[in-house]
């Protein structure tokens, strides 16, 4: 049976969410959110949504679908905003706790999201938040940049897919580590260490070019919709971690797939 998740695009209706010069956080979040799913569903995911119009709901109303979806996964999309503009830029992810396979989603969604250029401001704690404390199943709001930062607007709209494709790639990243970890012991399973996902091959090359200046021998993977910056094809779970590990500290986002 495939994986599960309710994908919610902040705000909406008679709520715009953050503005700034007439752009609404409610449209930005929506179309993002779109995006984020039709990918989802390519890959296989049973994707449900708590709006694909412009429609008001409360955060409580959004926990509430998803309990009753029985989904496994709650995504909820927003942007972020300062009291004063351009001040600050980046993405975060915000998590019930800091534990568990949610905290887990959260990380690889920002480090997908930082190899497309935005700054990663971390995982943030929020227990306070009604679709992170209502929600039965584990549950993730991604800021995808400030709505008041024209770097982060700059960004976000010159990179729209590869947005879409990091926030995808974070959460199917995680499911598939879950997976492979039921599988660990087993012959024959082989691990790659991705450091990027792309639909622009100049940003991949780029990339590998960099972790190959590293003695990282990178190399893309064209074989299906996006360019995957990805090292090694490795049979030991173990020698997979440590190349992730290396990457990590060479200062790269990188997360192992199977």
């Amino acid at each position: 049976m495939p994986y599960s998740i309710m994908l919610d695009a902040g705000h909406g209706g008679r709520d715009p969410g953050a503005v700034y010069n007439g752009r609404q956080e409610k449209d930005d979040t929506l179309k993002l959110t779109l995006a984020v799913g039709q990918i989802l569903e390519d890959r296989g995911l049973d994707v449900e949504y708590t709006r694909t119009t412009d429609i008001y709901e409360t955060p409580v109303q959004k926990a509430r679908e998803a309990n009753e979806a029985g989904v496994d996964y709650f995504v909820s999309i927003h942007r972020n905003s300062t009291p004063e503009s351009n001040k600050a830029s980046g993405v975060e992810s915000l998590v019930y706790d800091l534990s568990g396979i949610k905290y887990e989603m959260a990380q690889d969604i920002n480090e997908q999201l930082e190899a497309v250029g935005f700054v990663n401001l971390g995982v943030h704690a929020r227990p306070d938040l009604a679709v992170l404390r209502r929600t039965d199943m584990p549950a993730v709001l991604v800021e995808a940049g400030f709505i008041n930062s024209d770097v982060d607007n700059q960004l976000f709209d010159e990179n729209f897919d590869d947005i879409a494709q990091a926030i995808a790639g974070g959460i199917l990243d995680t499911l598939e580590y879950e997976g492979e970890t039921d599988n660990a012991g087993e012959e024959g399973g082989k691990y790659r260490v991705q450091a990027g996902a792309y639909r622009n091959r100049t940003y991949a090359q780029r990339l590998m070019e960099e972790l190959m200046d590293l003695d990282i021998p990178a190399y893309i993977d064209d074989s299906g919709p996006f360019y995957l910056v990805q090292v090694g094809e490795y049979t030991n779970l173990d020698e997979a971690a440590a190349m992730e590990q290396k990457i990590k500290r060479a200062g790269y986002p990188a997360v192992i797939v199977r």
